[in-house]
């Protein structure tokens, strides 16, 4: 009897002994197995833009597709629009704009879009009549492409209206998008001058 209790007493220690050195019993459990989860960035939504460049071997302008990031409405749209103008191209074709040149404003009114400019569009633009020819209907061309209701353009530089900007265009009118510029020639097809019906006087 007595043998029998030793024998019990001594697996209970035994047992003890064990639940001090793991308590939790963990050498039985199984290992967790690591799940790796990849998580995927959303793509930012983006929209392609026609914009126009002197193109170097004519004296006329070249268009280029770019994808820029979508724009909630018309204004944030064509400031985007015009910084792209003013970073300049992406391929062989020619800057139209000053990389000092910084949109100060836009306003729409109807089918006219005002753009407010620095005294960098004036001061740091090439002197010459057809450099700022195609400066000016770079600027009103890109807009009337990407966005279908505009068709002129006025500029105004630091709030201020100008006569010209470099003593060759005049900028006392609005200036029409003009598409006979446009080199004809080119991979990418030219967007195409469309037609704004003039409301009938009542």
């Amino acid at each position: 009897m007595l043998r029998w209790f030793g024998l019990l007493a001594l697996v209970a220690f035994i047992a003890g002994v064990g639940a001090v050195f793991n308590p939790f019993n963990r050498d039985n459990e199984p290992e967790a197995e690591s799940v790796a989860v990849v998580v995927e960035e959303e793509q930012p939504v983006q929209r392609d833009v026609v914009l126009y460049f002197g193109d170097p071997a004519s004296p006329f302008l070249a268009q280029e597709e770019r994808p820029i990031a979508e724009c909630d409405d018309d204004l944030t749209c064509i400031e985007a629009i015009v910084r792209e103008l003013v970073a300049g191209p992406q391929t062989e074709l020619v800057p139209v704009l000053p990389a000092q040149a910084l949109l100060l404003g836009v306003e729409i009114d109807e089918d006219r879009v005002v753009l407010d400019f620095n005294q960098a569009l004036v001061t740091n633009l090439p002197a010459g009549c057809s450099s700022e020819l195609l400066s000016v209907h770079a600027l009103v061309n890109t807009l009337a492409a990407n966005i279908p209701y505009v068709r002129r353009l006025v500029l105004h530089v630091e709030g201020r209206e100008i006569k010209t900007l470099r003593g060759h265009v005049d900028l006392t009118e609005p200036v029409s998008a003009d598409f006979s510029l446009v080199h004809r020639e080119r991979d990418v097809p030219v967007v195409e001058d469309v037609a704004v019906p003039v409301k009938e006087q009542e």
